[in-house]
């Protein structure tokens, strides 16, 4: 994925805390649509900060440019195609654990999108799993996840999400899945919007996108932690489901393509 700065420029810094303090690095996140806040120890008005590693400065800057890019291609979409004006969502980045209005969130329970406070909920150390211990490697594999929760608030926005909910208190089976296919399907219409308007991607982004979704299918976990595939468990698809409408979304850059919800194969 090449390179990108933030709205006017400017990126996001966890380095050099100790010159501009903790609250000023806070206002800078949440400027970028990124909270800081939980990567600092106690009250942020007072008191030392934890120490911020590299690797947490990559982070924040690599979020920071992702977010930015998604919230130009989904404000474009909204207005050109939707006749509708785009919300952007803001981005929790944490280490260790956290709470949000939905819950606790951890690493454990991965990166997520709480629709009671609209925020997206992602561990500073879920890249480095993704990386090393399941294999998604890339900077696009990372872009992909990033787009995948983006594309939860989409269907927020446009009360999709409400209308799942109602489907599975209906007892609609495959509503979840439905919901989690149509997000990676966002994901690949906003990876070609953000090639067509950006010219961000570069040679084998799009596979690194693939090969994570591959990697985080259903089936493959499953198997990974040494149990039987059972798909009437299934929350997010199985890796060819996933990859499948990744591409379908990327193919045609149209969210027109992404009704999962009336696909009779999934």
């Amino acid at each position: 994925m090449g390179p990108r700065m933030g709205p006017g420029g400017r990126g996001v810094s966890l380095g050099g805390i100790g010159g501009l303090g903790a609250v000023a690095v806070v206002l800078i996140g949440l400027f970028l649509g990124v909270d800081l806040t939980p990567l600092l120890d106690g009250d942020t008005t007072a008191g030392p900060p934890r120490e911020i590693t590299a690797e947490d400065d990559a982070m924040a800057r690599f979020v920071s440019v992702t977010l930015a890019d998604t919230e130009e291609v989904w404000a474009e979409i909204f207005r050109e195609d939707l006749a509708l004006t785009y919300d952007p969502v803001t981005l929790v980045l944490f280490a260790g654990a956290t709470q949000s209005a939905c819950g606790g969130a951890s690493l454990q329970t991965g990166p997520f999108y709480c629709p009671q406070d609209r925020r997206i909920y992602l561990d500073t150390d879920f890249f480095r799993i993704m990386e090393r211990q399941l294999g998604a490697e890339g900077d696009f594999a990372a872009a992909y996840v990033v787009a995948h929760e983006v594309g939860h608030h989409v269907q927020d926005e446009l009360g999709i999400l409400a209308e799942a909910r109602r489907g599975r208190q209906q007892g609609a089976d495959s509503a979840g899945v439905r919901v989690e296919l149509q997000a990676d399907c966002f994901s690949g219409v906003w990876a070609r919007r953000a090639e067509s308007r950006f010219g961000s991607l570069e040679p084998g982004d799009v596979e690194e996108a693939m090969n994570a979704a591959a990697r985080i299918g259903d089936d493959v976990l499953q198997r990974r932690s040494g149990g039987p595939v059972r798909p009437e468990t299934f929350t997010h698809g199985t890796s060819e489901q996933r990859q499948r409408w990744f591409w379908t979304g990327y193919e045609a850059g149209d969210i027109r393509a992404c009704d999962t919800f009336r696909a009779a194969a999934l």
